[in-house]
């Protein structure tokens, strides 16, 4: 994934004007051109907050992240169960259960993204379980003028017909399919294209291709496409079934370790380091996960990127269709870090001390704008939700020549672009006038 660090407000325009990108997959190489470079916070204008009130907000956050990532652990194990069954008898419906699976999975999950950003133990982790947009001619079969990143040498290697695979020079044993062996294909001859695991390999092994273009409809991959025997269809149906079997494995098993990794309790893990610094290291943190989710990340690469290439290829749920759920709930998980709190996929909701107590504190007017500018947004991301609930996805929207959905999703990078002026806002009222975590103590 392409990291953006976090701008100004007067740099926001920079990093939202990525126009002028192909049709190709390299056009995201044009988003790391453009990132901003800097950050020049206007001076606060109010004192620090005590440690202990800061060091009590930076606790409630990691127990938010461990009930998050322990919602995206069991969703994922759900999606697990369903690919089983599926597996164990193929047929629309079981298909059909194993892809709501995924959506559902995605909730929790969209809503960790905000974490990566100033916690490199999740940012390194995030490419083998959320990477994209992916080369899907490296996993299985694609249409004859599938249009693959330029220069990828693994870009039609197609792991599930071939027992070995050829990159360059390089030839590659893949008889065995296995989470090892899929994971170690990463990035395979230098490609970020090339991603083998996580949700969106799953998504591309329940759904296939969308070869609708910015028309409406996603994947539409049979059933039978898991049925061994003479039913069967796609080919190589066996490899198939252990490729998506492993991947999904996999993915259970990624997230058993992120889990691991925020569990209260224990002495050397990450959440127990990070709750060791000092307060402000922790909420210098959190402001530039959210800021950095909510500009480059989101604003920038998954909605400004695609818009203006008008390119399906570049939505984020691009197989099935579920992008508009992708951006809302990325947003639910900005908001969820200022307000400190988290409803669970069992309904049960969890507060804590939090930003936003800090910003009122310290300037009632900062901290009002930033959650109005947090509201706001979430109403611009409902209406996407709302057009997809009605008929018109995301890669209809940003559709060359539909003047009207294009302008839904402006509205939307528009109200991020503005949060993200507000983010930096209220951490100057913190006293925090450098959120880059790289400058913060024991950043690792």
């Amino acid at each position: 994934m392409i990291r953006l660090p976090l701008a100004t407000a007067s740099l926001l325009a920079i990093a939202v004007s990525l126009a002028g990108c192909g049709e190709d997959k390299d056009k995201v190489a044009a988003v790391k051109a453009s990132a901003p470079v800097a950050s020049t916070i206007a001076p606060a204008t109010s004192g620090q907050p005590d440690n202990a009130a800061a060091k009590a907000v930076v606790a409630n956050y990691t127990s938010m992240i461990y009930a998050v990532f322990s919602d995206a652990e069991s969703t994922a194990k759900t999606l697990r169960t369903a690919v089983n069954q599926f597996l164990a008898k193929p047929d629309d419906k079981t298909l059909k259960a194993a892809r709501d699976a995924w959506v559902a999975a995605r909730v929790p999950y969209m809503q960790t993204e905000v974490f990566r950003f100033g916690n490199t133990i999740i940012d390194d982790w995030e490419g083998q379980v959320n990477a994209w947009p992916l080369d899907e001619g490296l996993i299985d079969y694609v249409a004859a003028d599938y249009q693959h990143a330029l220069g990828n040498p693994g870009a039609t290697a197609n792991i599930v017909a071939n027992t070995q695979i050829q990159v360059g020079e390089d030839k590659i044993d893949v008889k065995e399919i296995s989470a090892n062996t899929l994971a170690s294909l990463n990035e395979l001859g230098g490609s970020e294209a090339n991603v083998a695991t996580g949700y969106h390999a799953i998504e591309f092994l329940l759904w296939g291709q969308d070869l609708h273009g910015t028309e409406a409809g996603a994947g539409e991959r049979p059933a039978t496409d898991y049925i061994e025997g003479p039913r069967g269809t796609g080919g190589n149906n066996d490899r198939r079934r252990e490729y998506l079997k492993a991947v999904t494995d996999l993915l259970v098993t990624d997230l058993e370790v992120m889990v691991s990794n925020w569990k209260p309790g224990v002495a050397d893990n990450y959440r127990a380091k990070l709750e060791a610094e000092s307060g402000e290291s922790g909420l210098r943190k959190m402001l530039f996960g959210m800021g950095s989710l909510s500009l480059g990340e989101l604003a920038g690469e998954r909605m400004k990127v695609a818009l203006e290439a008008n390119s399906s290829e570049d939505e984020h749920d691009c197989f099935s269709d579920n992008t508009h759920h992708s951006h809302f709930y990325n947003g639910l998980g900005i908001r969820n870090v200022y307000l400190g709190e988290y409803t669970r996929v069992d309904g049960i909701k969890i507060s804590g001390p939090s930003l936003s107590s800090l910003v009122a504190k310290a300037d009632a007017a900062t901290d009002a704008t930033l959650k109005s500018d947090l509201n706001g947004t979430q109403a611009k991301l409902q209406v996407i939700v709302d057009r997809a609930n009605n008929g018109e996805h995301f890669d209809q929207l940003i559709a060359a020549g539909n003047t009207e959905g294009n302008q839904v999703v402006r509205d939307a990078i528009a109200s991020l672009v503005t949060q993200t002026g507000a983010i930096e806002q209220a951490a100057s009222r913190l006293g925090i006038t450098d959120l880059n975590p790289d400058n913060a103590e024991h950043s690792f």
